[in-house]
């Protein structure tokens, strides 16, 4: 999920709660709350916590609420996870450490260190384009054997590697591409951790209940609608610009803050992102 600002950078925690009740609303089941799309490394310790606590008494029950507590430090994960715990989250979103590159026994150690510190579900979060290091098959094996560690949002697109994960493992799977969304629930994805879904929450709940019930047909119809959304949000610069910029042309938030190093959309991009976003029946 988004993290709204206000035009002077601030937090703007009534708007994080009005986005978050409206994804529940359109059929999420659950929220990941500072995670990349949520502009997670200029946020503070202190609002992460914040986030936390006002989504959830946003949305109450009626979703799981999971926190992204991950960092290239393994102490200050920790950290984070027991802080994330105390502020209530039901589970803890972790990346793979970033830039500095561990090697597959120290990224073991890290995902191992932080499900110790609390008694909550981890989702780890597998995603070398950014993090620069993939987890590999066999380590992502010899983290299932971890009783809180449950679940992986996959970003890699290594289809055989999940095909292997999934045979040898309970690990349930969420797809971390939205370009990939459909390959991932046809290979055994239970769910898709979304950023299109910001303005596409009923397609997305429509494309896995389609999946579910064994309509491939009507499944691809709505991920290949659903192309120029994925491709406006995706690719023209960084999502979480984009999505903003789309939440704002839908009317959903009032502001397209962006904290630096990124920036709000450019005129250009905007004018892609509304020719997209209508092309694939997002908006009027």
């Amino acid at each position: 999920m988004i993290t709204p600002f206000r035009p002077d950078g601030s937090l703007d925690l009534e708007a994080a709660q009005r986005v978050a009740t409206g994804l529940v609303d359109q059929g999420n089941d659950a929220l990941i709350i500072n995670g990349t799309t949520g502009e997670a490394p200029t946020t503070t310790d202190e609002e992460k916590v914040e986030l936390v606590r006002a989504v959830l008494a946003a949305v109450g029950d009626r979703a799981q609420v999971l926190a992204g507590v991950g960092s290239n430090n393994t102490a200050h994960t920790v950290e984070s996870a027991k802080a994330a715990e105390a502020a209530g989250a039901h589970g803890l979103l972790v990346v793979t450490p970033y830039y500095n590159k561990p090697p597959q026994d120290g990224i073991k150690a890290h995902f191992t260190a932080v499900a110790d510190a609390t008694g909550l579900p981890v989702l780890v979060y597998d995603i070398p384009g950014r993090a620069g290091v993939p987890i590999t098959t066999e380590t992502l094996l010899a983290l299932s054997e971890h009783p809180r560690i449950v679940a992986v949002k996959d970003a890699k697109g290594d289809v055989a590697g999940t095909t292997k994960v999934l045979a040898n493992s309970d690990l349930a799977y969420y797809c971390g591409a939205d370009e990939l969304n459909l390959a991932w629930l046809s290979i055994g994805a239970v769910g898709i951790a979304s950023v299109v879904a910001h303005v596409a929450s009923p397609q997305y709940r429509g494309l896995i209940d389609a999946v579910v019930a064994g309509d491939l047909a009507t499944a691809q119809q709505i991920d290949r609608r659903l192309v120029p959304a994925v491709e406006a949000i995706m690719t023209r610069t960084q999502g979480a610009i984009m999505v903003k910029a789309a939440l704002k042309l839908a009317g959903v938030i009032e502001h397209a803050t962006m904290r630096s190093p990124l920036i709000e959309a450019t005129p250009e991009q905007l004018d892609w992102l509304t020719t997209d976003l209508k092309t694939a029946g997002l908006i009027a």
